[in-house]
């Protein structure tokens, strides 16, 4: 994993904060990401704000989600889903889509994967993602990710596609 050192200064996972909302808001606007991430498209200020106060005080046994802050302004979220003993499922959005194809993922899922294991004691991570969904994909295979299994299929980018479940095992990488 040293690709982390290289980015470490620059990608930063943090808590969220209300004062985030207004980076939130402009993701909402572009069709883009929304399409990617599955999000309502033309969802209501009002609305949206309720939601992002709900991800900033959410306190889950099973869900963390941190922020992805670049240069001091938030540019994505990355999510532990499933928490169990030494396992979770990582999932990262990268909220600007001008920002997509540039290695930040791979960065930001570096700086989960580490605070995970400090800070929780992860070992196990898995992953899933859509089959047309090659950057993804690629990012994860990066990462040290295996693919495990092809088991189901929901709509990514208006099209119905198969999901693909990656996993990654820190104990196999000692």
């Amino acid at each position: 994993m040293n690709l982390k050192t290289q980015y470490n200064d620059l990608i930063k996972i943090r808590p969220l904060t209300k004062e985030d909302f207004k980076y939130v808001l402009n993701w909402s606007k572009d069709n883009r990401f929304c399409s990617a991430n599955d999000w309502e498209e033309n969802r209501s200020e009002k609305e949206l704000y309720h939601w992002w106060l709900h991800c900033v005080n959410n306190k889950s046994e099973d869900f963390i989600r941190l922020g992805i802050e670049l240069e001091n302004k938030l540019i994505g979220y990355a999510d532990l889903a499933y928490i169990k003993e030494n396992s979770a499922e990582l999932g990262i959005a990268i909220g600007e889509s001008l920002l997509w194809g540039k290695g930040i993922g791979i960065y930001s899922s570096l700086n989960m994967i580490d605070y995970a294991s400090t800070h929780l004691g992860i070992t196990v991570f898995n992953a899933e993602t859509h089959e047309t969904n090659i950057r993804a994909r690629k990012m994860l295979e990066k990462i040290g990710f295996k693919e495990v299994s092809r088991i189901g299929s929901e709509k990514y980018l208006g099209k119905d596609c198969n999901l693909i479940q990656f996993q990654l095992s820190l104990q196999a990488n000692k």
